[in-house]
């Protein structure tokens, strides 16, 4: 019953997950090839964190 209040944790990280790749492509566009890569790997990490959760989720 109260499950309905709870948040979905998959939901915000894919949010997150999104506005990394939005500023990894803007550092991209601008040449800044460092940010581009550190945004990407941050960006790899939480994705890696969404399959965790689903995965706990699914199970």
């Amino acid at each position: 019953m109260f499950g309905l209040f709870k948040r979905n944790p998959v939901k915000q990280l894919r949010v997150q997950y999104d506005s990394k790749l939005e500023q990894a492509m803007h550092a991209q566009r601008k040449g800044d090839i460092k940010g581009y890569a550190e945004l990407t790997s941050e960006s790899e990490n939480i994705w890696q964190q969404i399959v965790l959760a689903e995965r706990q989720k699914s199970a």
